[in-house]
């Protein structure tokens, strides 16, 4: 049987959806202003032009828990909360056209995620109980992405666009070995490549633009790695594929 994970699963969906209504209610708003002096933007018509970004992500795991296992310990993984991180990018804007830009945004983003075990009661119908303490999993990562943007048409002085791409990322955080000072049985593996999808809009302001992007990061491939840890090879076990996620709200000054 299946534990009951409607508390942790919950709270994620519904922070999905209020961020997506979010940003369709102010794209809305947005189509709604009336005509307005612009202001001037000779940066955005450049071929090439440069910016900075910070944001802030959560992060999470897609986790594929393993069946085999799962019938004969009954032992259940997921990620029990989502935790704020941060990112710090340098901005490379280049202009083919009128509504395309290519951009590279290298940069380091820093963030974890709390991954918990529950053990399956034998009574149907009872709910599951916390197997062990967390497994907090740090990530710092070196990421390089490419991105295709189109852009709508400018109304005053707020543009809106969709963007997507792939990201390349290196943890720096991934542990070579096991700590045996250090409770955490799962290791994960450095390299992953992502695609990304989202949306955002371009505020043109006096002396620079200001962009604010909402943005999903999803994971490639299987990261976590198959080495059991010493004394521990259930949390390793009980994971049959782990793949990272990522939603980031970025501000692009540029």
């Amino acid at each position: 049987m299946k534990p009951n994970y409607s508390q942790p699963g919950l709270k994620k969906a519904i922070l999905y959806k209020y961020l997506i209504l979010g940003f369709l209610v102010i794209s809305t708003s947005v189509s709604a202003q009336k005509q307005k002096p612009k202001n001037e933007s000779w940066y955005d018509e450049k071929l090439i032009h440069f910016g900075f970004s910070l944001g802030f992500n959560t992060m999470d795991f897609n986790i594929t828990p393993s069946q085999d296992f799962l019938k004969t310990d009954s032992i259940y993984p997921e990620v029990s909360r989502l935790n704020p991180g941060i990112n710090i990018q340098i901005v490379t804007n280049l202009r083919p056209g009128r509504y395309w830009d290519i951009r590279f945004l290298p940069g380091v983003s820093f963030g974890q995620r709390n991954v918990r075990y529950y053990k399956l009661s034998e009574i149907p119908g009872e709910d599951p109980v916390l197997f062990n303490e967390q497994q907090r999993v740090e990530s710092s990562f070196l990421e390089f992405p490419l991105l295709l943007k189109y852009k709508g048409e400018r109304l005053n002085n707020v543009r809106p666009y969709v963007i997507g791409g792939f990201n390349f990322r290196y943890d720096l955080a991934a542990k070579k070995e096991y700590d045996d000072e250090k409770p955490v049985y799962l290791r994960l593996k450095r390299p992953d490549l992502y695609y990304e999808t989202g949306a955002g809009l371009d505020f043109y302001l006096k002396y620079f633009k200001l962009s604010v992007e909402l943005k999903l990061s999803n994971g490639l491939t299987n990261v976590v790695v198959d080495e059991r840890a010493p004394g521990y090879p259930e949390f390793r076990n009980a994971i049959e594929k782990m793949k990272s996620r990522m939603w980031i709200i970025a501000f692009h000054f540029e």
